[in-house]
C-alpha cells in the first residue's frame, strides 16, 4: 500500500483521546521533544495569533516551525519552517515512514498530520514551533506536546456537536492546553473567561487576561492595519500590524504579550509584527480591476468581526460571495453578514462534502438579491462591477477561490478537515 496523500486523506475522521498520538510519537522517537513549543487554541483568531508569534520568533533569529490547520489550498501549508513549505516529495517520503506506524496504532488524519509536523520540525532543526490547536484542546492531538506557554484566543460557539453547546463547556475543553507552572494568555471574556480562571487555579497555571494583565490600546491605520500598544508586567511595546480589523489587533496583542513574556527583543517583535501575513483572513487581493476581500468567517462571531471591521474601514454594502459547511451555524452567520450584502452570490466548495448546497443557503438571506452558482469559479464570473467584493464563509471555499484569483492551480482532494 502506498502511504501517500490519498491514503492520508482517506483517514479523515475525528477520534477522541490522546492515546493514539502518544503511541505514534513514541514509535517515531518522540520528535516533539527536540524543540520548544507554544500551543495556540481558541475559537477564532488562533491562526493569525500563531502566524504573528512565529514571525516574531523568526525575526529574533530563531529557526521556527509553524503548524496550522486547515490548509487553504496546499497540504504543505500546514508545516512551515522559517516561512518555507516543504516540497511535496519530501512530505511523501516522510509519510512512507510514518504510514505503517500510524496504521498500527489506528491514528486519524489529524493525528498523523500532527506527528508528521513534529517529525519534520525535529529533522529540520527547528528551535521553536508554534502549534495551532486543531479542535478544542483537551483531546486535540497537539496537546501531546508540552508547551513552554499556551495561548487561548477568543471563545465562541463553534463545533458544538463535539465541544459542547455553551461557551462554558467549550472553554473547559480549550483549557486543556494549560500547563502547571506555565503561562497561559487569553483573550476570552464572560463566562468562558471565568471557566479558564477556575481551570488555571485548578491546574496551577499562571493566567494573563487581555485588558487586565495585558493592557491594550489600538489605533486604526485604515487599510494599512493597526497600531497596537501592549503593556504587561514583562514590558511594554508598540508595533504596527498589517492585519486588518480590531479583532486582529487583539490577536496580535496576545502574540506580542507572549513574546514579551519570552523576553524577545523589542526590535524583533516590531519587525515580526510588521512582516506578518495571514492568507484568507481579511486578505485583500486585486482581481480584474476590483478588490476582493477574502475572509474565512465560518461562525457567527467571525462573521460579526468581519462586518465590524469593514464598517470601521468605511465600507458600505458590497457584493458578497458566500458558501459554508452545512454543519455550521448557517443562520447566525448569514444574519451577521446580511447587512453587509448588496447582493449575495451563493456557491459551495467543490472539494468539500460538508458544503451546504446553495439552494439551501438562499432562505437565510431574505430580502437580499440572490444568485445561485455551482462552483467558486462560476461565482467569481458572476460578480458585478464593484470596487470591492467580499468572499466569506468556509475556509475551504476561500481555499478554492484564492488560487483562481492568483492564477494558481489548487489541489483537487476531498476536504473534511
Amino acid at each position: 500500500m502506498p502511504y501517500d496523500l490519498e491514503w492520508l486523506f482517506n483517514r479523515q475522521s475525528i477520534k477522541v483521546g490522546l492515546e493514539r498520538i502518544h503511541a505514534l510519537l513514541e514509535r517515531l522517537g518522540r520528535p516533539e521533544r527536540e524543540f520548544k513549543s507554544i500551543l495556540v487554541g481558541g475559537t477564532n483568531g488562533k491562526g493569525s495569533t500563531s502566524a504573528t508569534l512565529e514571525r516574531i520568533l523568526r525575526a529574533s533569529g530563531l529557526k521556527t516551525g509553524l503548524f496550522t490547520s486547515p490548509h487553504l489550498t496546499y497540504f504543505a501549508e500546514r508545516f512551515l519552517v522559517s516561512g518555507e513549505r516543504f516540497p511535496e516529495q519530501h512530505l511523501l517520503e516522510r509519510l512512507e515512514h510514518i504510514g505503517p506506524l500510524a496504521e498500527n496504532v489506528g491514528a486519524s488524519f489529524f493525528e498523523i498530520t500532527t506527528a508528521l509536523g513534529c517529525l519534520l520540525f525535529a529533522e529540520a532543526g527547528v528551535e521553536w514551533a508554534v502549534m495551532e490547536v486543531g479542535l478544542g484542546g483537551r483531546f486535540d492531538a497537539t496537546n501531546a506536546l508540552e508547551p513552554e506557554l499556551s495561548i487561548i484566543t477568543s471563545i465562541g460557539l463553534d463545533h458544538m456537536n463535539l465541544l459542547g453547546d455553551t461557551e462554558a463547556q467549550i472553554a473547559f475543553e480549550k483549557a486543556g492546553i494549560m500547563r502547571r507552572k506555565r503561562l497561559t494568555l487569553t483573550g476570552a471574556a464572560g463566562e468562558a473567561l471565568r471557566v479558564l480562571e477556575r481551570e488555571a487555579d485548578s491546574k496551577g497555571a499562571e493566567l494573563w487576561r487581555l485588558f487586565e494583565e495585558i493592557e491594550l490600546e489600538t489605533t486604526s491605520e485604515g487599510w494599512n492595519g493597526s497600531s497596537v500598544q501592549v503593556k504587561t508586567r514583562a514590558g511594554e511595546l508598540e508595533a504596527v500590524t498589517p492585519l486588518l480589523g480590531e479583532h486582529q489587533a487583539r490577536n496580535v496583542a496576545l502574540a506580542i504579550a507572549a513574546a514579551l513574556a519570552l523576553e524577545i527583543d523589542g526590535d524583533a517583535i516590531e519587525a515580526g509584527v510588521a512582516a506578518t501575513v495571514w492568507p484568507g483572513r481579511m486578505e485583500r487581493l486585486e482581481w480584474r480591476g476590483k478588490f476582493l476581500l477574502l475572509d474565512g468567517a465560518h461562525n457567527p462571531d467571525g462573521a460579526r468581526a468581519l462586518v465590524t471591521a469593514l464598517r470601521d474601514l468605511g465600507v458600505g454594502k458590497v457584493p458578497l460571495i458566500f458558501g459554508v459547511a452545512s454543519d455550521k451555524q448557517v443562520e447566525g452567520i448569514a444574519r451577521a453578514l446580511s447587512p453587509l450584502a448588496s447582493e449575495v452570490i451563493l456557491t459551495r466548495a467543490v472539494h468539500s462534502p460538508r458544503a451546504a448546497p446553495p439552494t439551501e443557503l438562499a432562505k437565510y438571506f431574505p430580502g437580499v438579491p440572490i444568485t445561485l452558482t455551482s462552483s467558486p469559479a462560476e461565482a467569481l464570473e458572476r460578480l458585478p462591477d464593484a470596487a470591492l467584493c467580499v468572499v466569506a464563509g468556509s475556509l475551504y471555499l476561500i481555499g478554492e477561490i484564492r488560487p483562481l484569483v492568483l492564477d494558481e492551480v489548487g489541489e483537487a482532494r476531498e476536504r473534511l478537515q
